[in-house]
């Protein structure tokens, strides 16, 4: 199997585990809190990979690229939050899944990349799959009757900045370096993030929340920061669309552990979700490997 596979799948199992903690730390410290935190970990866990690689960074053309990246992942991320504040999460949730077909044309469109008609139709079942997976009921489906609701159009946003944030990525770890690209855009993630806690008068409880949490942090940071490493490395061996595709199957691993670990309850639908999500991105990777 191609190494490019391999990375992504090790991206696709690295947000799986990542998500599931990443949702508990989010609801014990908060979601600025947790957001720092990962982007802490990336700043500390890479610099020794890309301390020689940092003059990189002072190129124009570089830097440029750089901070488009991470003001789009920081306005996505927003996006998703206020909606899901202002929405009913079971109609939020599946408009999320947008992101992967969004990423995916933009991989064509702007990246050139090719795709054959076999790994288009396994990126569609993957999709499929993630949508039966996030929707508690059928009846959030018919977005034709639910997209005046409050925070779809937000949503909407969000998902397209977070299509048009893998693409920037991909784009960052081909042309400047792929952990150099992820250590500066979560460093300054970092930087906002703590900017943000310390305006708001919340950065003096960050200790000791470490201090009452420190696994659940350092594994939440770990693991995240992993997974953008693995889909950095990726993209620079296959196609931004397949190491998308694949790796946004994580949903599905984190709802399985979610299922373990936490005894929650499915529906059909969603089951049959899990099992279209990472069959599909198991056979893409198969075809794209061979």
């Amino acid at each position: 199997m191609p190494l490019g596979i391999i990375y992504a799948i090790a991206a696709m199992l690295s947000w799986g585990v990542g998500d599931f903690l990443i949702q508990r730390a989010s609801r014990k410290i908060g979601i600025w809190q947790t957001l720092f935190f990962i982007g802490l970990g990336g700043f500390l866990g890479l610099f020794p990979f890309v301390k020689n690689e940092i003059p990189a960074l002072f190129a124009e053309a570089n830097l440029s690229l750089l901070l488009v990246t991470v003001l789009v992942a920081l306005a996505a991320a927003l996006f998703y939050f206020e909606a899901l504040k202002v929405g009913k999460i079971a109609v939020i949730e599946p408009i999320t899944a947008v992101e992967l077909p969004i990423a995916i044309a933009l991989s064509i469109a702007i990246a050139g990349e090719r795709l054959t008609f076999p790994q288009i139709m396994l990126m569609l079942m993957v999709f499929v799959g993630i949508v039966l997976v996030i929707t508690e009921h059928h009846s959030h489906l018919h977005y034709h009757k639910r997209i005046l609701e409050k925070g779809v159009v937000i949503a909407l946003i969000g998902a397209v900045g977070m299509g048009l944030n893998d693409l920037l990525m991909g784009l960052s770890a081909r042309n400047v370096s792929p952990l150099l690209s992820v250590w500066f855009i979560h460093s300054v993630l970092a930087a906002l993030c703590l900017g943000y806690l310390i305006f708001t008068k919340q950065s003096v409880k960050l200790v000791s929340e470490f201090k009452r949490y420190p696994w659940l942090i350092i594994s939440q940071s770990v693991l995240d920061n992993a997974a953008w490493a693995f889909f950095a490395l990726a993209v620079n061996l296959i196609p931004i669309a397949i190491t998308a595709t694949i790796g946004e199957a994580y949903i599905a691993i984190g709802v399985l552990l979610g299922i373990f670990l936490n005894k929650e309850k499915l529906k059909y639908h969603q089951k049959f979700g899990i099992a279209f999500a990472i069959g599909g991105a198991i056979l893409l990777s198969t075809v794209s490997g061979s």
